[in-house]
């Protein structure tokens, strides 16, 4: 039985963040400067929306040399479906609700 209940707030952050250019390959360590959410909570999100069928993963084709491969994440069709919800439902306003405070540079 799929669960219908609301996303966290990160992962709706997260929904959100992907959903602004769906196209483009992110990396999770991108997704979480640009949030603000430490890389002990971004990647199990990364991966419950993946297994969820939400995100397609892919590793990088040209990595940094001296560096190893990394994951890339983008939005699935019905990642966009499901981030589209998010956004409408995310406050009153219908307007995506800022990251929280205080959260950067972790």
């Amino acid at each position: 039985m799929p669960r219908t209940r609301r996303p966290s707030a990160q992962t709706a952050a997260v929904l959100r963040a992907l959903a602004g250019n769906p196209d483009r390959w992110r990396y999770g360590y991108d997704l979480c400067a640009q949030l603000g959410i430490q890389a002990g909570s971004m990647y199990p999100i990364l991966i419950r929306l993946a297994d969820r069928g939400l995100l397609e993963t892919r590793w990088e084709t040209e990595p940094t040399p001296g560096k190893p491969p990394r994951h890339l994440y983008r939005l699935t069709a019905d990642g966009r479906a499901q981030a589209a919800t998010v956004t409408v439902t995310s406050s009153p306003s219908g307007q995506a609700a800022a990251p929280r405070p205080g959260l950067a540079g972790a």
